[in-house]
């Protein structure tokens, strides 16, 4: 079965599945599409019709790309203006739900099948609903809100550096990672239309997103409730009576039950396993074992990586215990070997310590 390219110049020619993991076949070409519209968009900005027209005879991936880039003088003016860095924190919930709506219309003025995009789409508010709540209810919405690293990063390599990590980085590459993490998505869409049903497996993926989903909302609550009642009992000095916890957990400063007994951080490994699923999707929907897409999953990866050594040395800074979790305890999975961590025995050495 050959598929011609449709409307226009936004999709390629396609004879086979593997043809839509294909980058030379279903990216590149549109690259030039990338420089021409900023020009398009300004020639027909008060024409409704024809900016309908010009979307939907764009590559959806590169209308996507267009847009994170286009967000990064905001993202940067903002940022310096306010002397906050966290303009891109704020929208990190937001963006990639964006984008696969984004999939989802064009799909549809476009007459390609979206079963398997809505799939993705479905997941996706799930997503952005639980990392939203969370961020607003930790103040992350609020005036002045910061993530903390940022300061520190500062402070240790000095504002002149710190600039060129916000042009190079903070403001830019971030705003680009939260588009390409969802160009997965873009294959299932091309996939779609040699293939516009969902089988048994993909099914299941799907369900499984919402199964990791459902894990980093229960990791969530867990660290919440530990450190509201941490707050009260550095207040008042007694143990909140609504409180699960007990008073040498409490006085560690740090949570080590529910899920973060078997790993230091169960949120940040299902949000891992979230995006390396979806990636893995975009495999199996185009019969490929690896494909372009993996720089997505790989930049967020990375960024995971580089940013959970900050926080954790944060932590052995602050809690004396925090250690020997780190010892007894597994980053992102359980440790198959050692003692694990045993509460009792915690407690007795702190009790012991305390002395």
């Amino acid at each position: 079965m050959v598929l011609l390219a449709t409307t226009g110049t936004s999709l390629p020619v396609i004879t086979s599945v593997q043809d839509c993991a294909d980058y030379a076949k279903v990216f590149a070409p549109y690259l030039p599409q990338l420089t021409a519209l900023p020009n398009q968009v300004l020639n027909h900005l008060t024409d409704a019709p024809a900016l309908q027209s010009l979307y939907a005879s764009t590559n959806p991936a590169i209308s996507g790309l267009a847009f994170s880039v286009a967000l990064f003088p905001i993202f940067l003016v903002l940022s310096e203006i306010n002397k906050n860095y966290s303009q891109v924190d704020r929208v990190w919930s937001i963006l990639p739900t964006v984008y696969h709506i984004h999939y989802a219309v064009w799909a549809r003025l476009n007459d390609i099948p979206t079963a398997k995009v809505d799939n993705v789409l479905a997941f996706s508010v799930v997503w952005s609903l639980r990392l939203t709540y969370n961020y607003w209810r930790k103040g992350g919405y609020e005036i002045g809100s910061e993530d903390y690293r940022w300061a520190l990063i500062k402070e240790k390599i000095g504002q002149p550096w710190f600039f060129l990590l916000n042009v190079l980085f903070v403001s830019s590459l971030q705003s680009v990672l939260l588009w390409v993490v969802t160009t997965p998505t873009y294959l299932l869409l091309l996939a779609s239309r040699l293939d516009p049903t969902m089988d048994i497996i993909e099914l299941v993926v799907s369900r499984f997103l919402i199964l990791l989903v459902v894990v980093e909302y229960f990791a969530d609550g867990q660290m919440w409730d530990y450190q509201q009642a941490k707050q009260k009992y550095r207040k008042t000095a007694k143990v909140p009576q609504e409180s699960k916890h007990t008073r040498e957990q409490l006085d560690r400063g740090f949570i080590t039950t529910g899920l973060w007994k078997y790993s230091r951080h169960p949120n940040f490994v299902a949000e891992q396993l979230i995006w390396v699923t979806l990636y893995a999707w975009g495999c199996y929907a185009t019969g490929t074992y690896y494909n372009w897409t993996i720089v997505g999953v790989a930049s967020y990866l990375g960024v995971f990586a580089g940013s959970t050594p900050l926080t954790e040395d944060i932590s052995a800074g602050k809690y004396p215990e925090y250690k020997t979790y780190q010892q007894r305890v597994g980053k992102f999975f359980p440790k198959l070997f050692g003692k694990g961590w045993d509460e009792a025995e915690m407690t007795k050495e702190q009790g012991a310590k305390n002395k």
